[in-house]
């Protein structure tokens, strides 16, 4: 397959937001996917794409080495109601796909913090898809018997795509009709206990203007975030409400040149947020 001459900047955010063998995991071969595959498919040379990955994972572990070394989150992170051999599925899209998110940064911590708890976090998630998408999804997570399902998904809900499009990709109503489904197959399904993270704000203008997300047509206007975080506030389960903690205006520096997806530092609040919302459900 050709490899395309993409800068640095687009070689990061390809690597960083379409992960392939996430969106094939579902196939008979799925979970064998190659990194030459990968690489191929987003026009990347093999090397390329390792590195780019190995610097992820880097940055993601230097996240959580920085975070422990603070004692008021080390206090919150041995407050988690987790016993040992625990098991943790992270649910959503991009936002937790992402190589170096909050969910990759959440491994390190536990690996680090409670070896040999046998605590695992296992990653559940496809970029770009919708709570509708989530639906579909949902049993792979639940056969994995958690303790605990973090939810972030959504902000894909909110999405408008095309030119001239005039409604989201799934309507606010049905957006909430989808958490409470997932909410009830979760609480049916299984023994695990919730928790949810609503999406932040973006950066409505740098979104609607990025090489990559304008060749898709992809548009996101607050207004509909808002609404899907509305939504899963009223589900009344433990919630991280990422859209209030980043503000109306939020730091550009959280979120990376797209003002879609978060930068490290912005998944680094991810996780802050998280803690501060866990170690203090009983």
């Amino acid at each position: 397959m050709e490899h395309m001459e993409w800068s640095t900047e687009q070689r990061r955010w390809l690597v960083k937001v379409l992960q392939p063998e996430r969106t094939v995991s579902s196939l008979p071969g799925g979970g064998k996917v190659s990194a030459e595959t990968c690489a191929a498919l987003l026009g990347l040379e093999p090397e390329t794409y390792r590195a780019e990955l190995a610097q992820s994972q880097k940055g993601a572990r230097e996240a959580a080495q920085g975070l422990l070394a603070e004692p008021e989150f080390s206090r919150m992170l041995e407050k988690l109601p987790l016993r040992k051999s625990a098991r943790i599925v992270t649910f959503g899209d991009s936002h937790t796909a992402d190589p170096q998110s909050w969910a990759v940064i959440l491994q390190e911590l536990v690996a680090a913090q409670r070896p040999h708890d046998e605590v695992s976090v296992a990653i559940n998630a496809v970029g770009g898809e919708t709570t509708t998408h989530g639906l579909v999804r949902i049993g792979n997570a639940l056969i994995q018997e958690p303790d605990w399902i973090i939810f972030f998904i959504g902000v894909n809900d909110a999405r408008t795509q095309g030119p001239n499009a005039g409604k989201t990709l799934v309507d606010a109503r049905e957006t909430a009709r989808n958490l409470e489904e997932l909410r009830s197959r979760a609480a049916q399904g299984t023994q695990a206990r919730r928790l949810w993270i609503t999406p932040p704000p973006v950066l409505e203008d740098r979104a609607s203007k990025h090489w990559g997300l304008s060749r898709f047509g992809v548009h996101f206007r607050n207004e509909d975030v808002r609404r899907v975080a509305e939504a899963i506030r009223a589900l009344e389960e433990p919630s991280v409400d990422l859209f209030a903690a980043f503000g109306a205006s939020p730091p550009p520096e959280l979120f990376t040149e797209d003002g879609l997806h978060l930068s490290l530092a912005g998944q680094r609040k991810v996780v802050l947020e998280l803690m501060r919302t866990w170690s203090r459900v009983q």
